[in-house]
């Protein structure tokens, strides 16, 4: 059994813990990796897997942040772990066109959060600064972050979107992240770029994500929001692992892989066995939990990679001992309960 971490240390160290085949894959993959807008919630422990990766192969080879570090505090962390570190403001084209040419990138940057009233601020940073990472790396091997939400919403009969579906997102957030992947797309038309779209959703990390979502609430006797009934999560760690493993996929013309956790959860059910965890009783916002989600199905990345290293009832159970204990949170919710596109 996982033991839940004990603080900020143990918790980046569990999520930057790399797998059996991040290790193999740095032996085989050639040159250098470069991780765009490293400094947001997933960048830093990724960078830290990436580093304990290519230690871990015996290899040499560096891994790269780049950001404008707002928060010095996250590239002292970079740099203390041996992540090499580059100030850049990527929507300024000339700082973009300065960097290094690197032949593994894994684009991160885009916003979410405050999405609505900030709407022109977002389109920016999901389209503009795509434009100009496109070009610059051109010649690099691409992994793209993007989300779930470019797809349609489903109710839980329905099952999870496939890579195959066809984009239908609802709202300015969602139209402009699948804006960013025609950003990109037309590039590689251009240019010839291998790329891969990664199409995530929830990533967990115990200070944030859906599960910590559901579980603050109980602890702080406040109500649960169950206007989406259904949802996929999948452990950060996992979902670090999946994105550097996914720079050998990368192709043209472009791939996509849907990543989440192999379950299917419902919102009421996690939140009551998180209630008898916690020995708190459960109060929900409406009355009926909703039945229009965002759901993915990641078969096809469980066939290429196998299961997470940490599934969805360990994650129940860590994220309810890490609240029980006092563990921080970072103040961002992921809006999982949004479902009319209005972030």
């Amino acid at each position: 059994m996982i033991k839940c971490p004990e603080n900020e240390t143990e918790l980046n160290g569990l999520l930057s813990e790399p797998s059996p085949q991040v290790i193999e894959m740095m032996k085989r993959l050639e040159g250098d990796i470069a991780i765009l807008g490293v400094a947001g919630k997933m960048g830093v422990t990724m960078a830290m897997q990436a580093r304990r990766a290519v230690e871990a192969a015996g290899v040499s080879k560096k891994i790269i942040g780049i950001a404008r570090f707002s928060k010095e505090e996250e590239r002292q962390k970079l740099e203390a772990a041996g992540v090499e570190t580059v100030k850049c403001d990527l929507l300024d084209r000339e700082q973009v066109n300065a960097l290094p040419d690197y032949p593994n990138v894994i684009f991160m940057a885009g916003k979410k959060f405050g999405t609505q009233g900030n709407e022109a601020q977002t389109w920016a940073m999901n389209t503009l600064a795509p434009a100009f990472a496109a070009e610059k790396f051109r010649n690099s091997r691409l992994v793209v972050f993007s989300t779930g939400c470019v797809y349609p919403l489903r109710s839980f009969l329905e099952g999870g979107c496939v890579e195959t579906d066809m984009p239908a997102p609802v709202g300015e957030y969602s139209q402009s992240c699948l804006a960013r992947e025609r950003i990109f797309e037309y590039y590689q038309q251009m240019y010839g770029t291998k790329l891969l779209f990664f199409r995530l959703n929830y990533a967990i990390d115990l200070r944030y994500g859906v599960l910590h979502d559901i579980c603050r609430p109980i602890y702080e006797g406040k109500e649960v929001s169950n206007s989406v009934g259904f949802f996929n999560c999948i452990w950060q760690g996992d979902a670090n692992a999946y994105a550097l493993l996914s720079l050998e996929l990368a192709d043209n013309p472009r791939k996509i892989l849907n990543v989440t956790g192999p379950e299917t959860a419902a919102t009421e059910e996690t939140a009551k066995t998180m209630g008898l965890l916690l020995g708190k009783e459960v109060k929900f916002a409406q009355e009926q939990a909703g039945d229009i989600n965002y759901l993915n199905d990641a078969s096809h990345l469980q066939q290429l990679f196998g299961q997470p290293r940490i599934l969805l009832d360990d994650l129940i159970r860590l994220q309810v001992q890490w609240i029980r204990s006092g563990g921080i949170s970072i103040g961002k919710p992921t809006h999982f309960e949004v479902n009319n596109g209005k972030f």
